[in-house]
């Protein structure tokens, strides 16, 4: 059971982890946002709270030099800088380090923390340890003047199994005990008879009377770790004010109804033992029985609506491993498969019953496919956030001012697809960090702003999500790209080609223009692995760039990888699918085309020439071809290119299957996937079908 926590602790720490990274990044921009402080401090108060309980002690030793300092930003004693923020990082770096790693090995990097902790302390104001703990202690309250004592009524109802996550509730009353006079009511009504009780569980429930300068804010740090375990109850009861009246207090009965120990029902039925209060009022003229009935309504009212939002929030969200989900995806395409079958059988028999049967397990099964796609959803905004670190400390040591500008950031992708776009987008913005925004003088010298711009953002288009990476800086060199081109013997000296496929050039193996090499780039690595990247995931990248002005690079992405819309065709025998987001039109070409052609794999569609791969000839299908064949016309890396098969049989759901050992390496096929009637159809990837058939043409040259 402890280590189901401790795995959880460690998912929590890692997400709490981007959240810190993120909020610090924003406080550079907005070093006085007191909400973005509090998220920092919030963040490692919660990694260190729950790394003591869960047995991580370095990890919240550490933390807490971290918090206290922040403790002293967010009281106001201490200003947000770059150097703060730098350590901050390199905190934030250390606790990811040190979560990810066995502590109990060499492989954490303790001398690392420890200069942390150093540069931490040297920009600390003029104080003792001592000096600096009282002013963690010493919080600033919520009224106008910050000596006054208030009185806080706090009702702390821990839920039964807070204690299997090794929380102790105790240590956070006397946590509570150490911010002022504190006086303890506990409960005992909900402890079960011996029979039922389950030693595991909590049945107690506390009422605190606290008396503080802290304010809310300090009450709601004791339980900053626990606020998901627990019902909890805080309310102002005394603001510290001088009081007028004779009155001192409420009467017994109305504290137990603000309380919600003693309903307004109650109260009136015990009142009325005597004399009802209303009716007191009533009678006395002070109120009409329609403003008491107010009253009582707005208190039930407001019960409700709290009552409501607190189910409302513990039922919001469940954390499901994502093992379970690609489960789930892949039992749905299976269903997807069988229902396929059943709609192929039910039209066979012509049984309107069987047919009508067959429908609505189709319709189901669709809206059980987009519920389950759906789920595995994420905001690549997840994603984004990380790029903003790389922009930040590849800039510092290149010497080049560069902010990035994210636009999209809700926009959902599959999880899996999000995974594997990260190591693209990586060389990508480490591409126009280096090779596209200038240095700051050359930047001025050539009227721009000293500081560079790296735009990153999400569209969803169709179904796929159109990912752009923009920058502002000196553009592609047409010239010294098609030199380099010619010199490594890509292309001759004499070849005409269009500006897109100079750029192109760019993704082959090897290939750089980088005049020297550096740590980030020269050796002619990362660009072949990004278009290997993204052809995997059945994308393709256009790049357009003017010189002196920026570049754009834009990625085209299927919005999941397990189930896809496509196009079924048929050559002979044989069925193969294309992904219907590439495919534009479909047109025939009958034998006097090719005729008219004089042997060269071209064909007029509509004035326009297309150049087209006989897919019978590609694959060596053997068989007579039919009088009139289809051309499907598809758009790769902007060009249109067509695929000639034997016949087009329709649009097609399919289900995703990869190929065994034995097929992996056979060229232009990305996969498979099974029909109704249980046939075979192998799926294409025109991309590398392109390129084999050009090379395949090259060698006959």
């Amino acid at each position: 059971m402890i280590e189901q926590h401790i795995a959880t602790y460690r998912e929590e720490a890692n997400e709490l982890l981007t959240e810190l990274e993120t909020s610090l990044l924003e406080l550079e921009d907005s070093p006085d946002d007191a909400d973005l402080i509090g998220r920092v401090f919030r963040a490692m108060h919660t990694i260190k709270g729950s790394g003591a309980m869960f047995g991580f002690d370095e990890i919240a030793s550490f933390t807490h030099e971290v918090e206290t300092v922040f403790d002293l930003v967010r009281n106001g004693k201490l200003a947000v800088t770059k150097q703060l923020l730098n350590l901050t990082l390199r905190a934030r770096d250390h606790i990811k380090s040190m979560l990810d790693a066995d502590l109990t090995s060499d492989s954490v990097d303790r001398a690392n923390g420890e200069a942390i902790i150093a540069g931490l302390r040297q920009i600390l104001p003029d104080a003792t340890p001592a000096e600096v703990l009282q002013q963690k202690k010493e919080k600033h309250s919520e009224v106008e003047h910050a000596t006054d004592q208030q009185t806080w009524r706090i009702r702390f109802r821990p839920h039964p199994e807070i204690l299997l996550g090794g929380t102790s509730p105790v240590a956070l009353i006397n946590e509570l005990r150490d911010l002022g006079e504190c006086h303890v009511v506990a409960h005992f009504e909900d402890v079960p008879r011996l029979e039922d009780l389950v030693p595991e569980h909590c049945y107690i429930y506390w009422d605190i009377i606290l008396t503080t300068k802290c304010g809310i804010d300090g009450i709601k740090d004791v339980f900053i770790f626990v606020e998901d375990d627990c019902d909890l109850k805080i309310d102002l009861v005394d603001d510290g004010t001088q009081f007028e009246g004779d009155e001192i207090y409420k009467k017994l009965g109305d504290i137990l109804v603000e309380r919600g120990d003693l309903s307004p029902v109650e109260m009136r039925r015990i009142l009325g033992l005597q004399k009802r209060f209303g009716e007191m009022a009533v009678a006395a003229g002070a109120l009409t029985p329609e403003k008491v009935q107010s009253a009582l309504v707005e208190q039930q009212h407001v019960k409700n609506v709290r009552q409501e939002r607190i189910s409302q929030d513990a039922a919001s969200s469940i954390r499901v491993p994502a093992e379970k989900l690609d489960l789930l995806i892949n039992l749905v395409g299976e269903m997807v498969t069988v229902q396929a079958h059943l709609s192929q059988t039910a039209a066979q028999y012509a049984n309107s019953d069987f047919i009508s049967i067959a429908e609505e397990v189709e319709r189901l099964t669709s809206e059980l496919r987009d519920t389950a796609l759906n789920i595995r959803m994420l905001p690549i905004g997840t994603t984004f956030t990380k790029f903003k670190r790389l922009v930040r400390d590849l800039s510092q040591e290149l010497g080049k001012e560069i902010e990035m500008e994210t636009e999209g950031a809700d926009t959902e992708l599959d999880k899996t697809v999000i995974e594997k776009l990260n190591d693209p987008l990586v060389h990508l913005i480490r591409n126009s960090i280096d090779h596209g925004i200038e240095m700051p003088e050359t930047r001025l010298a050539a009227g721009k702003p000293a500081q560079g711009i790296v735009h990153l953002g999400a569209v969803h288009s169709g179904d796929s999500v159109l990912i752009t990476i923009r920058d502002d800086g000196a553009g592609l060199d047409r010239d010294a790209i098609r030199a380099k081109a010619i010199e490594r013997g890509l292309i001759t000296a004499s070849a005409e080609l269009t500006d897109k496929e100079i750029y192109a050039m760019i993704f082959a193996p090897g290939f750089s223009t980088a005049a020297k090499v550096t740590s980030v780039s020269g050796r002619g690595v990362g660009m072949d692995v990004v278009k290997k990247a993204i052809e995997a995931l059945r994308g393709t990248i256009d790049i357009a760039s003017v010189r002196g002005v920026g570049s754009t690079i834009t990625l085209k992405i299927p919005l999941t990888l397990a189930i896809i819309e496509c196009l079924l065709v048929r050559i002979g025998p044989s069925f193969f699918v294309l992904p219907l987001s590439c495919v534009e039109e479909c047109v025939e070409l009958a034998r006097t085309d090719i005729e008219n052609s004089h042997g060269r794999n071209l064909a007029n569609v509509r004035g326009a020439i297309v150049p087209y791969i006989p897919l019978r000839e590609q694959f060596l299908i053997a068989g007579d071809r039919p009088e009139i064949e289809q051309i499907v016309i598809t758009g790769i890396n902007g060009s249109k290119v067509g695929f000639v098969v034997d016949s087009v049989v329709g649009e097609h759901q399919t289900v995703i299957k990869s190929l065994g050992r034995m097929y992996r390496d056979v060229k232009g096929i990305s996969g498979a996937t099974i029909l109704g009637d249980g046939t075979v159809a192998l799926i294409l990837d025109m991309a590398l079908l392109l390129q084999a058939a050009e090379a395949s043409e090259q060698a006959s040259a």
